[in-house]
């Protein structure tokens, strides 16, 4: 037995027991379920210092101390759990893919837990099992977290907040302002998939094919599309407000339009018959592991290689092409030859889907 155990003679029932208002009053039930549940699946060196903030080591590149890249997500995706994966791996993929995305190497996780009363044990357990296992994969550990519990009704299950440190070289910079004219727009694979698994699970449809949440941690890949040596601009995860939102952002950010062709945009025939069914548009629909790559055009096949070896990037596209245009549309030309505009998303087509 632990020290932060003692005084304890019965272990949680994870299997029968619930959340209740004395596992996060700051006494011996909240050490207790910390101890049994959080740091028995989420322990490392870091986390087991028990303080209130964790000591790390300063990262150094080339004899340089390197810059620090610091995100934070908080996930209140419902329902906890759907097809290809829960909140618990969504809440350690959302973060990572934050940090991975401005050309860091992720090193360090912290977590925040928001309890409700009666949530099951069980429950809560599979979720750390799962974020501890996605963490694990993803070989950076969670370092420091917190637990709070409130009243019945005033939580919906649990929400988690995770905030990613990471490390980037000198010399890398990546973001939406440094998006050019004459750029090529590719994507890794298709789209929509996280919000149509989540959506088909919430209105009880069921089709032919499975629809899978795609969340995953990116940097991997991301890893490797730096490594080539490719003038790569931009990297995005297009999370909420899907595609469209996200290529409207960063044209605002660097003063530039887009011209996206329909029929290059990778989707799963499922997917779009979902959204045919639902109302949705798939270009608004969030993703979880999918990756915007805005690069110079003469690199585009290069990184397109490189992504469909990768087991994330199978289905990477080049879908559209950067163009000069004061207004910053993002432009689509359809499938029957037309063309639209693709504005930002006007209200919230999908809530509480990450």
């Amino acid at each position: 037995m632990t020290d932060i155990q003692r005084g304890y003679t019965r272990p949680l029932d994870l299997k029968h027991g619930r959340v209740d208002m004395t596992h996060g009053s700051g006494g011996r039930a909240m050490v207790q379920l910390i101890a049994e549940l959080f740091a028995k699946h989420l322990g490392n060196t870091y986390l087991g210092q028990g303080n209130d903030g964790a000591v790390l080591p300063a990262p150094i590149i080339d004899g340089q101390p390197a810059r620090l890249v610091m995100s934070t997500d908080c996930h209140v995706v419902s329902p906890l759990f759907f097809p290809g994966g829960d909140i618990g791996c969504l809440s350690v993929h959302g973060t990572l893919n934050d940090v991975a995305v401005m050309g860091a190497t992720p090193l360090y996780l912290a977590a925040g837990f928001i309890l409700e009363e009666g949530l099951p044990l069980a429950d809560l357990a599979r979720i750390v099992e799962s974020m501890a296992r996605a963490a694990r994969e993803a070989g950076v550990p969670v370092v420091t977290g917190d637990t709070k519990v409130v009243e019945r009704g005033k939580g919906d299950g649990i929400f988690i907040t995770t905030t990613g440190v990471g490390v980037l070289p000198h010399g890398l910079d990546l973001g939406g302002a440094r998006v050019r004219p004459g750029d090529a727009v590719l994507v890794s694979g298709t789209m929509g998939d996280h919000g149509v698994a989540i959506m088909s699970l919430r209105e009880n449809l069921t089709f032919e094919a499975t629809i899978n949440s795609d969340t995953a941690a990116l940097h991997g890949l991301i890893a490797e599309l730096l490594a080539t040596g490719a003038d790569i601009r931009c990297l995005r995860d297009p999370t909420r407000g899907g595609l469209a939102s996200t290529l409207n952002e960063i044209a605002g950010q660097s003063g530039v339009g887009m011209m996206l062709h329909e029929k290059a945009i990778p989707m799963k025939p499922v997917v779009a018959a979902a959204c045919e069914f639902l109302g949705l548009d798939p270009l608004y629909v969030a993703n979880e592991g999918k990756l915007i790559v805005i690069c110079a055009a003469a690199d585009a096949t290069q990184l397109l290689a490189v992504m469909r070896a990768h087991p994330l990037g199978q289905d990477a596209a080049q879908i559209g092409e950067v163009l000069s245009d004061d207004h910053h549309f993002v432009q689509l030309t359809t499938a029957f030859g037309g063309r639209r505009i693709v504005d930002w998303l006007a209200g919230e087509q999908l809530p509480r889907i990450c």
